[in-house]
């Protein structure tokens, strides 16, 4: 008998599932390996498994949001940072781990926990009770299927084009513009002219630079025309970006009176207007590349990247557009989703995702509401996020970063993460303890003060 079932043992459904036992309940937990299944990636049956990267990126919670979340899953009882910590390795201000230690560490706590059922088994339906999913972005087809039918997405694997995302105050304005082809409706992209010289050194950086080799696993998912990586379509002719996404069409230089050789666009990303994507620009092209190549862009020497391109196989479902605060499937409440199945990028985030399911289906068991963690929170900025924070119809996976927070204003670059970081602190505080009403005026001095 448990009272909610977990599917997927990765970070979020361990996440979820510890959350879950240590407030009390009984947790059925499914995962597929070890029961005679496997995944392209995974090369163990061990729950969390990385199966790339050791690390969890920064942990320095004063000036980095990855760091601060790190922080606020401590303080919130997460059994991934818990194992994290105990297994770290040297990486100087980053969190990297043993991850053989990490995932045997996590393994253990939760098969040894007496709320929670270990299974080793495939899940092909939607269960009818209770139940978090976070099979993350190798969700097994016949799932998958399901999971599809029940969102009205066609298809859930996929390759998700990531455009690089851009600081909007990183962008230099004297150099780009605002404005939309041939000044139709409201200036909504920010534009960043380049000569003909330029555009050839470009265009060349794109063809000759290093790129990302797909997995394995990857290869023999196809990628649509509507998302073809920007040094693929470089590769069909010197002008083919110009007569694409580099289209100078109907855009007047204000500095000359005329359409620049070619044009970089950017379109505004989440509603702050703090982030802004580089249109087109989905790419196989190595991170450091990618951060070498695109300074080259006039206006973007700067640039500080909230997110980098990439090309990847994934399983993730329209989540702003799905889902309630709490993670619910709107249609199906009784479902929840975590990590990366979410849109969610990177191994803390989904961990992150996975703990908030977790305490919000807990509060529901108890016959309570849980209100989302506040957006100054590195938790509730990428809750937020996900769930209604970006455009459903251009929703794509993204890491915490400060972008998704409310901004700070007023403040040199140095102090503002600071500011950030300082502010949701504050705000996890006020969260976690909220302050008590004052007594009633017709209560005695003495029952007020024992209240």
């Amino acid at each position: 008998m448990h009272h909610i079932h977990i599917v997927g043992g990765g970070l979020a459904g361990s996440e979820a599932a510890w959350q879950l036992a240590e407030a009390g309940y009984q947790v059925r937990l499914s995962e597929m390996r070890g029961s005679g299944e496997r995944t392209p990636a995974h090369q163990t049956d061990g729950l969390a498994e990385l199966v790339c990267s050791n690390s969890f990126r920064s942990d320095d919670a004063d000036s980095n949001a990855v760091g601060l979340l790190h922080q606020e899953m401590r303080a919130l009882g997460s059994l991934i940072m818990r194992e994290a910590d105990r297994h770290r390795v040297p990486a100087g201000s980053a969190l990297a781990v043993d991850r053989e230690g990490y995932s045997a560490g996590v393994t253990a706590a939760l098969a040894d926990h007496p709320n929670v059922t270990l299974v080793r088994e495939r899940v092909d339906a939607l269960p009818d009770g209770p139940a978090i999913l976070a099979t993350g972005p190798l969700t097994a087809a016949s799932l998958a299927s399901a999971i599809g039918e029940a969102t009205g997405a066609e298809a859930l694997a996929f390759f998700d084009a990531l455009a690089p995302i851009v600081h909007h105050e990183s962008i230099d304005m004297d150099v780009a513009w605002k404005a939309s082809r041939w000044d139709k409706g409201e200036a909504d992209y920010i534009n960043c002219p380049m000569t003909r010289d330029q555009y050839l050194a470009f265009h060349a950086g794109l063809v000759e630079g290093e790129k990302t080799p797909f997995k394995e696993w990857e290869k023999d998912t196809p990628y649509f025309e509507g998302c073809m990586p920007i040094e693929v379509m470089a590769e069909r002719g010197v002008d083919t970006l110009r007569y694409g996404p580099m289209k100078p069409v109907g855009l007047d230089d204000p500095r000359t009176g005329r359409w620049p050789y070619a044009v970089v666009q950017l379109r505004q990303d989440n509603a702050q207007g703090t982030l802004w994507n580089i249109v087109g620009f989905q790419t196989k092209l190595k991170h450091a590349e990618q951060v070498r190549l695109f300074r080259t862009i006039p206006g973007l020497e700067k640039a500080e990247f909230a997110r980098l391109g990439g090309l990847h196989r994934n399983t993730f479902i329209r989540s702003p557009e799905l889902l309630d605060p709490m993670l619910r499937l709107k249609s199906r409440p009784h479902l929840r989703f975590a990590g990366q199945i979410t849109g969610c990028e990177g191994y803390i985030e989904s961990a992150a995702i996975g703990l908030l399911a977790g305490r919000f289906a807990a509060a529901e068991l108890r016959g309570e509401t849980l209100a989302p963690p506040p957006v100054e929170t590195a938790l509730g900025a990428l809750l937020g996020h996900i769930t209604g924070g970006a455009e459903a119809a251009t929703y794509q996976p993204m890491n915490v970063n400060f972008g998704l927070f409310p901004p700070v204003e007023g403040r040199k670059k140095a102090d503002r993460k600071r500011a950030y970081t300082d502010r949701g602190r504050a705000a996890l505080a006020d969260w976690l303890n909220p302050p008590r009403p004052a007594p009633s005026a017709d209560i005695s001095p003495a029952l007020a003060a024992s209240a």
